[in-house]
């Protein structure tokens, strides 16, 4: 009886290991090209609104493309913060891109609010760390645990709704037209990556992008 079952229990292991491979294969970075300095690259590098970590002159800028409701952006984020402590002459650019439902973009919504009191890193972190389902009640939670003032919060979301909108809407066009095929992706310096990147693979990047210079 053992020896009838073999073949379908290796077809099931096969199976099992393609699965896995596949869903690994989808965290790894996909190295993309070496881009100029396009009026696309310029508009993704030099929007005023967007959140910006670290180096005020830098020499190596790595945008960031992300939603708070992806896994891998959860469970790769953290290695940018690490890279900001380590490593002075690098600034990050923290584009949001909800492009999982309602839950995401209220999140961004908030964490763009949260940008105007100064709190945009602090409850960006939360929200990555944050685990289970975000629901507009949870995500307000967490962004005033985070320690974003919730009246002024509240205040800040309402009358820069607008505004916030303009901004994920430029983020969103600048996903677009650099050919962006979810998050999380990144631009460090001049090279374009889609993919999560751990602290390895960041630290590769940066010095890569250092020997290239910015985008040209």
């Amino acid at each position: 009886m053992g020896r009838l079952n073999r073949p379908g229990l290796s077809l099931a292991l096969a199976v099992a290991v393609g699965l896995i491979a596949y869903v690994w294969l989808q965290g790894l970075p996909s190295q993309g090209p070496k881009l100029t300095l396009t009026p696309v690259v310029a508009s993704v590098l030099n929007d005023a609104g967007t959140p910006a970590s670290g180096a005020v002159r830098p020499d190596v800028v790595v945008v960031i493309f992300t939603d708070y409701q992806c896994a891998i952006c959860k469970r790769t984020d953290p290695a940018l913060g690490r890279l900001l402590a380590r490593d002075p002459g690098v600034q990050v650019l923290w584009k949001d891109w909800p492009i999982r439902g309602p839950a995401s973009d209220f999140a961004a919504r908030v964490a763009l609010a949260a940008h105007r009191q100064g709190r945009y890193v602090q409850v960006h972190d939360a929200l990555m760390a944050a685990r289970g389902q975000l629901t507009p009640a949870r995500i307000t939670d967490i962004a005033h645990q985070a320690g974003a003032d919730p009246a002024r919060l509240a205040a800040d979301l309402q009358q820069h709704a607008r505004a916030i909108d303009e901004q994920l809407g430029r983020h969103r066009l600048q996903a677009f037209s650099l050919g962006l095929q979810g998050t999380p992706a990144y631009l460090v310096g001049p090279y374009l990556i889609q993919g999560g990147l751990d602290d390895r693979a960041l630290a590769a990047a940066v010095r890569k992008a250092r020997r290239a210079g910015p985008p040209k």
